[in-house]
């Protein structure tokens, strides 16, 4: 089965950075695109960013200029760079596939607070 394993969030003030991960137990990651998402308390999990499976990427426009998202197929981990966070960011984190064929169970994501 294939898990999904955020990490790197934590607590942080406004204008602060943080580097998430997330690694992939399968080698199919290097086929697939891959996204991040978010859910903040009592909304819907959003669509953060996405990057292909050769490295081109797309942002809400909430992000845009701010994040940056990368990955390495060689550890099948994907990295979110944050920077310039606002108290809006504050969420918990997930990644998965973006993929209609490729259907992979949530992990348990990874907490995002910024202070204002």
């Amino acid at each position: 089965q294939v898990q999904l394993v955020e990490s790197g969030g934590g607590l942080v003030q406004a204008g602060g950075s943080l580097r998430l991960s997330c690694a992939a137990s399968t080698s199919i990651f290097r086929l697939n695109a891959m996204a991040w998402y978010r859910q903040a308390p009592g909304k819907q999990r959003e669509l953060v960013a996405i990057i292909s499976s050769d490295g081109n990427t797309n942002y809400a426009d909430s992000v845009k200029g701010r994040f940056t998202i990368s990955r390495d197929n060689a550890k099948n981990t994907v990295f979110l760079q944050m920077n310039g966070l606002k108290p809006e960011d504050t969420a918990v984190y997930y990644c998965n596939f973006r993929s209609t064929t490729v259907l992979v169970s949530w992990g348990q994501g990874t907490q995002v607070t910024v202070s204002s």
